[in-house]
């Protein structure tokens, strides 16, 4: 009889825990996300024609997607398929592989310069460019371009480039592409050098393990709450299959965080740097 008691006693306690999981899941779930680093490049046009990858950035239940392609025609087309949904963003690239010849190539000003122009984007970006590179005439010309039309720039660069562009322009907003790929004590030293710099999550996934937060990434988070914001990178077609898988993930270990931080980082800093740049 005591073992029947323990037995139903366990189920009782499982259902218990099992609701508990399953209210804590939706929750999680009713979180928005904006992912701030997505790419639709001609490559991925044929298999994934503009109504396939809205589809795909709805089922991801995401709020915004900031999106920028090679060429440009990319982000057009799923703008014109979702306004509501996309933030367009101008990267400097006709075709993918140009990420290391942009930066010497003249005719990149002026075909930036034509788009600018004619349609509205939130930012430039994401572009390539690592230490004095940054000081070539076409990178300070984009640095120019941005501050005249009051957008940022999603930089992909190491952190020495991030300083140059900042002392070309202190008032600059910079996104920076995955961090850096930096540690998060670097990281977080230059958030405290550069007020203007925000930082994206793409491509890192040791900030958290099986929904907890790494100590090490929970002390910048807390630091800087307003300062980072979640992407999946979209850099080749394939990379599509992952948008729904990390806009869940990146729920799971956000509910790790104080709540109002794991908001901040879920949509509202990607939604405060985007209504800057749009004047909404």
């Amino acid at each position: 009889m005591t073992g029947q008691k323990t037995f139903v006693k366990c189920l009782s306690m499982a259902a218990v825990i099992g609701a508990l999981a399953l209210a804590t899941s939706g929750a999680r779930a009713q979180v928005p996300i904006i992912d701030a680093h997505i790419h639709y490049s001609h490559d991925a046009w044929d298999t994934l024609p503009p109504v396939a990858a809205v589809k795909i950035l709805r089922k991801a239940g995401l709020k915004k997607a900031f999106v920028s392609s090679s060429s440009d025609e990319g982000t057009q087309m799923l703008f014109k398929e979702a306004p509501d949904l996309i933030v367009p963003v101008l990267r400097p690239y006709r075709r993918r592989g140009e990420i290391s010849t942009w930066v010497r190539d003249e005719t990149v000003v002026g075909m930036i310069e034509s788009l600018l122009a004619k349609n509205r984007y939130a930012g430039i970006g994401e572009f390539h460019v690592t230490g004095a590179d940054a000081d070539l005439p076409v990178v300070r010309r984009i640095v120019e371009l941005a501050e005249k039309y009051t957008i940022f720039l999603h930089a992909h660069s190491d952190a020495d480039a991030v300083d140059r562009i900042f002392v070309q322009n202190p008032d600059a907003r910079v996104l920076w592409a995955h961090a850096g790929f930096e540690q998060p004590k670097d990281v977080a030293g230059m958030l405290r050098k550069h007020k203007n710099l925000r930082a994206d999550l793409a491509f890192r996934f040791e900030q958290a393990s099986g929904g907890k937060v790494d100590p090490r990434w929970r002390k910048v988070f807390l630091e800087f709450p307003d300062r980072f914001v979640l992407g999946t990178d979209t850099y080749t077609p394939e990379r599509w299959s992952a948008v729904v898988e990390n806009a869940e993930w990146s729920r799971l270990w956000l509910a790790d965080l104080p709540r109002d931080v794991g908001e901040n980082i879920a949509f509202r800093n990607a939604e405060a740097l985007a209504r800057w740049a749009l004047r909404q």
